[in-house]
């Protein structure tokens, strides 16, 4: 059980790299939702309503704004301190929901947000410059991958 946590907790953290508030809001959704189990914990308000509003409302913002030619790269301090905390707020949650200390799952997580911001932007960099891929579209299935693997990681524990 503590390995699958930690595969969990390490992917998500990988989701998180791509898109700094899509697991973190998938992660508020699923205990909204009764997926996880965080009522009566420091964790509870993940799953309350003004931060179920307030994290889907940055990932939707999210994904205008990196469609945008003037975002920066994630790789920069301002993409990547927010994406590393999320991360490890995201792998806490997921260790208090299966009753586990939160520590590892949430430096997993944030280790999982390391490589994913690199390997993402690495990938989506390569994918433009030298497969001549638009950018736009390659962001749009960025996007995919990031809510489909969010939601599908959420829905296992």
């Amino acid at each position: 059980m503590l390995i699958t946590l930690l595969l969990l907790c390490f992917l998500l953290g990988c989701v998180n790299g791509l898109r700094a508030f899509t697991a973190p809001a998938a992660v508020s959704w699923a205990a909204h939702l009764g997926w996880l189990h965080l009522a009566g914990t420091r964790l509870a308000f993940v799953g309350s309503r003004p931060t179920l509003i307030v994290l889907t409302f940055l990932a939707l913002c999210e994904y205008v704004i990196d469609k945008l030619p003037n975002t920066p790269p994630r790789t920069q301090p301002r993409g990547l301190i927010p994406r590393l905390l999320f991360a490890g707020l995201c792998g806490a949650s997921l260790a208090t929901s299966a009753g586990q200390g939160w520590n590892v799952p949430g430096a997993v997580a944030i280790i999982g947000a390391l490589v994913g911001t690199f390997a993402g932007y690495n990938i989506r960099h390569a994918l433009v410059t030298r497969v001549l891929l638009p950018d736009f579209p390659v962001a749009l299935a960025e996007d995919m991958i990031a809510i489909s693997a969010s939601l599908l990681i959420v829905s296992r524990l």
